[in-house]
């Protein structure tokens, strides 16, 4: 029977190696450096704070200005389907936590390119093929593709005086036909893209509600 000192140190020994493989595993890595910090953006793009996102593998990079209420961000997502050919989409929702009332910024390819259109989605219908007005100025709107092909969304956002928390969405989709973004799948991960956002300090982004019962079917709802 083995003495109580050498019970002693196989429990430690068990204990040391499940610390250490604890500590190095990619999910531990990810939580404490976060998949976001690598991404590598075009020379002149840099941003303070980044967030990877609880669903459809996106990340949020932002450097909020407080003094002018100014947010730039780049949102990084990588669409369903064949590279190209869909949409990635990113919004504040200043009146509630969910697609409708989100005033979004949209990236797709039209023409062979990459262009941003905004969206007031004040209800679930299909899209148009030009930007309609939403309640923040938005300025320096491009988008491109990077090397994971992930697509890139880059923005600049004027908000109300003191608003440090915001209500956001964001959204991939596989198709666009004639120029404009076809409605999204509605998988779960898809219905979980929403959460809080806290602008200033370090910076925080909450997990995505539960989505609410008897919300909008895949018929009902169309666009982004």
């Amino acid at each position: 029977m083995a003495s109580a000192t050498t019970m002693h140190h196989r429990r430690r020994s068990i204990i040391q190696l499940a610390l250490l493989l604890l500590v190095t595993s990619p999910a531990a890595m990810l939580a404490a450096g976060g998949a976001c910090e690598s991404e590598e953006f075009p020379a002149g793009r840099s941003y303070a704070t980044c967030a990877d996102l609880p669903t459809l593998g996106a990340s949020l990079h932002w450097k909020y200005d407080a003094a002018a209420s100014s947010l730039s961000l780049a949102f990084a997502a990588k669409p369903p389907g064949t590279s190209g050919a869909g949409w990635v989409a990113w919004g504040i929702n200043p009146t509630g936590d969910g697609m409708k009332g989100a005033q979004t910024l949209v990236a797709f390819k039209s023409s062979g390119a990459y262009v941003v259109n905004t969206y007031n989605l004040t209800g679930y219908r299909p899209l148009s093929a030009a930007s309609t007005p939403i309640a923040f100025e938005a300025t320096e709107l491009a988008a491109d593709e990077g090397a994971d092909g992930k697509v890139r969304l880059y923005g600049t956002l004027q908000l109300p005086k003191g608003m440090e928390a915001v209500n956001h969405i964001w959204q991939v989709g596989s198709t666009v036909a004639n120029g404009v973004p076809a409605k999204h799948a509605f998988a779960q991960e898809n219905l979980e893209a929403k959460g809080s956002l806290v602008l200033t300090g370090a910076g925080t982004t909450d997990a995505a509600p539960a989505p609410v019962a008897g919300g909008p079917s895949a018929e009902q709802a169309t666009g982004c």
